[in-house]
């Protein structure tokens, strides 16, 4: 099989998906007496990756694959392809979110601890509709409650390979201006009442079949 070839199609199937795609995706779109080896296909993704360094362009690898997408610094001009209000997400939210990343699995009495304040059901109610939270079991105490894990999807939408990427803290709110794949945002209002904070441009990924913990 040609090098050449190998990285072409690769990357025009990263540049058509959309979305991340794994190493098994991307063996099948090659004829299986033609097919790479899985070292030959790495080998492709990273003449990818060297080709675009200090492009606006690059290769990342998330918990579901690899995808193009254009990098951070960039993400604000290029959204203004879309005249749309992108979506905003609440400091409630964003603190919700966080609290079950870092410490999970958590209780939702767990995060009112933490906070301080009640959890609004909406904001789980929001975070599970984007396939970010789950449940992932149940707290062996009085009352059996339920224990939130943050998803795959949560993972492909920050740009993070898997838990152990997590940045410090402090970093986790500017990583919601991140706009990796630059798909058509959708306009909507913080969802627990106080006023909308950050913008989320990155677009909601299709739901893996099994989300990481």
């Amino acid at each position: 099989m040609n090098e050449d070839h190998v990285r072409n199609v690769v990357e025009a199937a990263l540049l058509a998906a959309g979305r991340p795609l794994s190493i098994a995706e991307l063996a099948q779109l090659f004829d299986e007496d033609a097919r790479p080896t899985t070292d030959g296909l790495r080998e492709a993704l990273a003449r990818i990756a060297a080709d675009h360094e200090g492009r606006a362009v690059e290769l990342r690898e998330v918990a579901s694959g690899f995808r193009l997408q254009v990098r951070a610094e960039f993400g604000r001009e290029v959204s203004r392809l879309w005249p749309e209000r992108p979506q905003r997400y609440s400091r409630a939210l964003l603190e919700t979110l966080a609290l079950i990343a870092y410490r999970q699995p958590i209780t939702r009495s767990e995060i009112e601890s933490v906070r301080g304040v009640s959890v609004n059901p909406n904001i789980v109610k929001t975070l599970m509709e984007r396939n970010w939270v789950r449940v992932v079991g149940h707290r062996d105490v009085p009352g059996r409650p339920e224990l939130l894990g943050t998803t795959r999807d949560f993972l492909d939408y920050f740009g993070l390979a898997d838990l152990d990427d997590l940045p410090p803290l402090a970093e986790l709110k500017a990583m919601a201006d991140l706009n990796p794949q630059l798909v058509l945002p959708v306009a909507v209002e913080g969802v627990d009442g106080e006023e909308p904070l950050l913008p989320a441009l990155a677009p909601d990924a299709p739901a893996p079949d099994a989300p990481t913990a």
